[in-house]
């Protein structure tokens, strides 16, 4: 009889530990399947916490397939009022024309979907949205004005250029004219330059001549000690008035490069090469100074 008892007794913890243990398995198994949700349901609830006031009175629940749909029941997602996206867009506004205010559209119902799963029901709701009124703006714009920075004066200076001079007596002399150049990186270049390219009406009037051979060009300057080094073209090498155009020629070169402090005397160059005379006997082959004549 004991034994019997104890037999049922045994029987009995027996089949409430099988009960509990497969209640425990069922249970662990709803929430396996629906940790997803469960998971989503635990965030939107630290949000609605960490919200500001005011914003935890309504709950959204995350809009989501896995949401609406389980193994037991394939339930439809409900339609859902969407504003047309064109309310988003501001359009141009024309001139003299009134701000636009936007229409809000009217609220969608709340909808709900209650959701059996084991013991457990969802439910989502959804607000309804509040009115915005959009003004738009029309701005002018001024335009820049971008000062200009004047450029500094150009700095000149007087130069001497020789040119040639017959007197009532028939000397052939120098006369000194003064030119205003720009201030640069080579004087005396500049000055040649200006002595090859003429004189003036009014320096004309002043019946002075230039006796350098026409179309005569510079092809180089430079000093080393105190002897310029002209390099000139082979049109220096004629004259049409002779011994007289060769020596007037020469002295208005010298005349002219000595004006400066550190020229002393020229040394005269055909085409890169040094020749002995010019014309008819006139030396060039050695530096050449005011002295030389």
């Amino acid at each position: 009889m004991q034994k019997s008892n104890k037999k049922k007794i045994l029987n009995s913890i027996l089949g409430m530990v099988i009960f509990w243990m497969v209640f425990v398995i069922v249970i662990v198994c709803i929430f396996s399947y629906n940790s997803e949700i469960i998971k989503k349901n635990f965030n939107v609830f630290k949000e609605r916490l960490a919200a500001p006031s005011g914003a935890n009175d309504v709950l959204f629940l995350p809009n989501d397939d896995s949401f609406l749909n389980t193994d037991a029941d394939q339930i439809s997602q409900p339609d859902v009022f969407q504003t047309p996206n064109s309310a988003d867009e501001v359009q141009p506004a024309a001139a003299n024309t009134p701000p636009a205010a936007v229409v809000p559209s009217p609220p969608p119902a709340n909808t709900s979907n209650e959701i059996s799963g084991g013991s457990q029901t969802q439910t989502q709701t959804q607000t309804t949205p509040q009115p915005t009124t959009q003004t738009q703006t029309q701005t002018t714009v001024q335009p820049t004005t971008q000062t200009q920075t004047p450029t500094p004066p150009v700095q000149m200076r007087d130069r001497a250029i020789y040119f040639t001079q017959v007197n009532t007596d028939g000397q052939i002399l120098q006369s000194k004219v003064t030119r205003r150049l720009p201030v640069t990186q080579s004087p005396m270049m500049d000055a040649l330059n200006v002595l090859l390219s003429g004189l003036t009406a009014e320096e004309l009037s002043r019946g002075l001549i230039n006796l350098i051979p026409a179309n005569t060009r510079i092809i180089s300057a430079t000093v080393r000690g105190n002897t310029a080094y002209i390099n000139f073209s082979e049109d220096f090498l004629i004259n049409k008035y002779g011994v007289d155009g060769y020596v007037a020629q020469l002295r208005q070169i010298v005349w002219t490069v000595t004006e400066f402090s550190n020229v002393h005397d020229v040394q005269f160059l055909i085409e890169g090469m040094r020749i002995d005379y010019l014309g008819e006997g006139i030396w060039i082959g050695s530096p050449i100074s005011r002295q030389s004549f």
